[in-house]
C-alpha cells in the first residue's frame, strides 16, 4: 500500500484528499495543527489517518516524512524547502502546488542524486495554466511555427450570479494570502521591450480584457512573467505577459488601500477597545476631523462621493466597530485581513469561478498565423467544493498519484512544463469537467 502525506488541511485541500483516498491501495495522513479540520477531510474513511503537527516540530515532521512514500505540502511557501530536504534525506518524492523558490531551486542536483521527483507549481494558477499552455506550444513547434506573442490570464472569482459585494471578490483561500501578493513587484515584455512594474505600480498597471461569456474582466501583471520564456522555450518570444484577473473596482481600491498603509507588515500594538474607525485615523498625516471618511478622501486625494471610499465604508473600515485583534502585537495588514475573511466569504449556497484564459499569436513559415485561445471556465458546487479548491489541490492530488503509480517519474526538481507530465495530468482533470476550451482562427 502507498502512503501519501497530506501536510495542511486549509481550504483547498479536500478535493485532493479525497480523490487520493479514492486511489486503490493508498494510505493517507493528513497532518494539521487543527487536528479537526484534518478528522473532517478524512471522514471516518478506513484509509484515512488525522494527525496534530506543527509545522515548527521538525522532528515529528521528520519522522513522518520518512514514514511516507510521498509527502503533498500545503504549508505556508516557505516551509516547502525545509518538507524537501527531508524528502531528499529519506529518498521520498514530494508535491507542492506553489512558485519555485530559489531554495527549492537550489535543491535540484540533491533530489536527483537521491532520485528523488519534487513536483511543484502543479495548481491551477501555477499549474492548469502551465500545462494547457506547453500543450499548445508544443503543438505550434510540431508544426513548425512559432509562438510570437503569449497572454495568459487567471483569476479566482465570485460566479457572475453570486458578484454582489462592492470589491466585486470573496475569498475562496487566504485573505492575507490575497493582499500580500498585492505587494509583489512585476515584469513583462510587450512588443520586444521589457516592462517592469515595482511594488506601489502594480495596480496601476492594468488593463481590460474581453472573455466571452463574462464580459469584461480587469487584469494586472502577475510576478515575474520573463522567467517563464526559458521554461516554455519561448527564447526570442516578442510578447510574453502572464495576468490575474479581477471584476473592475479591485485594482483601483487595493491601490489606495496599499497607498494608505493597509497592507503594511510592521508590528503594532492596538489598545482594547479600539475602532475601525481609530485604526484607519492611525493612517493620516494630519489631525482627525472627527469625519474619518472625509479625512481619508483628502489622504487619499479622493472625491468623497468616490466609489473606493464606498467600498471602505462597507468593509465596515469608517465604523465604530471594535477591531477582532486587541491587546497584543499584530499587523495592519492582519486587521485588514482578517476583516476581509468576516465579510467577503461564499456562503455555503453560493459558488465561485475560476477564468483562465491564454491567448497566442503563432507564425509559420508556409502558413498563415494564427490566433490560438484557450478557455476554462469552471464553476464551484453549491454547498460542495469551490472551484477554487479542485483546480488547486486535484492537479497536485493527479501528480502525486502518477508519481506514485510509475506514470511518471523525474528525479530532481521540476514544474510540469514536460509533455510526460502535463498530457496525463490534463487527461485525468478532462474526466473531472477541468477542461479547456481551445480555438485556432487565421490572424488579422
Amino acid at each position: 500500500m502507498k502512503k501519501v502525506l497530506v501536510l495542511g488541511a486549509g481550504m483547498v485541500s479536500r478535493p485532493l484528499v479525497r480523490y487520493l483516498l479514492d486511489q486503490p491501495d493508498f494510505h493517507v495522513t493528513v497532518a494539521s495543527r487543527t487536528v479537526s479540520k484534518a478528522e473532517k477531510l478524512i471522514d471516518g474513511h478506513p484509509d484515512g489517518t488525522a494527525l496534530p503537527l506543527l509545522a515548527d516540530d521538525t522532528d515529528k515532521l521528520e519522522k513522518l516524512v520518512s514514514e511516507h512514500d510521498l509527502s503533498i505540502s500545503l504549508l505556508p511557501a516557505p516551509l516547502h524547502p525545509v518538507v524537501a530536504k527531508m524528502c531528499i534525506k529519506h529518498k521520498k518524492h514530494m508535491v507542492t502546488t506553489s512558485y519555485v523558490s530559489p531554495a527549492m531551486k537550489a535543491l535540484d542536483a540533491p533530489a536527483k542524486d537521491a532520485g528523488v521527483m519534487i513536483l511543484n507549481e502543479i495548481g491551477v494558477d501555477p499549474g492548469i495554466d502551465h500545462m494547457s499552455a506547453m500543450r499548445i506550444i508544443d503543438d505550434v513547434k510540431r508544426r513548425g511555427g512559432k509562438v510570437v506573442s503569449f497572454k495568459s490570464y487567471c483569476g479566482g472569482l465570485p460566479a457572475p450570479d453570486c458578484n454582489d459585494n462592492p470589491f466585486g471578490y470573496k475569498f475562496s483561500w487566504s485573505p492575507r494570502a490575497v493582499c500580500t501578493a498585492g505587494k509583489n513587484p512585476a515584469c513583462f515584455r510587450e512588443n520586444g521591450k521589457q516592462i517592469d512594474v515595482p511594488r506601489p505600480e502594480l495596480f496601476t498597471t492594468s488593463h481590460t480584457v474581453e472573455v466571452e461569456g463574462l464580459g469584461q474582466l480587469v487584469a494586472y501583471p502577475n510576478r515575474d512573467s520573463l522567467g517563464y520564456i526559458d521554461v516554455y522555450g519561448l527564447e526570442g518570444i516578442e510578447t510574453m505577459f502572464r495576468g490575474t484577473f479581477r471584476y473592475p473596482g479591485w485594482c483601483e481600491t487595493l491601490k489606495k488601500i496599499a497607498d494608505l498603509g493597509m497592507l503594511d507588515e510592521t508590528p503594532i500594538t492596538y489598545p482594547a477597545g479600539t475602532t475601525y474607525a481609530q485604526y484607519m485615523a492611525k493612517f493620516l498625516k494630519t489631525p482627525p476631523t472627527g469625519d474619518i471618511r472625509k479625512d481619508i478622501a483628502a489622504r487619499l486625494d479622493l472625491e468623497e462621493n468616490s466609489a473606493i471610499l464606498d467600498r471602505l465604508e462597507w468593509l465596515g473600515m469608517f465604523s465604530d466597530e471594535t477591531i477582532a485583534i486587541t491587546e497584543t502585537e499584530t499587523t495592519p495588514l492582519d486587521i485588514l485581513s482578517a476583516r476581509m475573511d468576516q465579510t467577503m466569504t461564499y456562503k455555503p449556497e453560493e459558488r465561485d469561478m475560476i477564468a483562465l484564459c491564454h491567448y497566442f499569436l503563432a507564425k509559420f513559415p508556409n502558413a498563415a498565423d494564427e490566433r490560438i485561445t484557450s478557455t476554462l471556465i469552471d464553476y464551484g458546487i453549491p454547498h460542495g467544493d469551490s472551484s477554487m479548491a479542485r483546480t488547486v489541490s486535484l492537479p497536485a492530488a493527479i501528480g502525486a498519484n502518477l508519481i506514485l503509480t510509475g506514470k511518471i517519474m523525474r528525479p530532481g526538481v521540476h514544474v510540469p512544463v514536460k509533455p510526460g507530465i502535463y498530457n496525463p495530468v490534463l487527461d485525468e482533470l478532462a474526466t473531472l469537467d477541468i477542461k479547456c476550451v481551445e480555438k485556432t482562427m487565421p490572424a488579422a
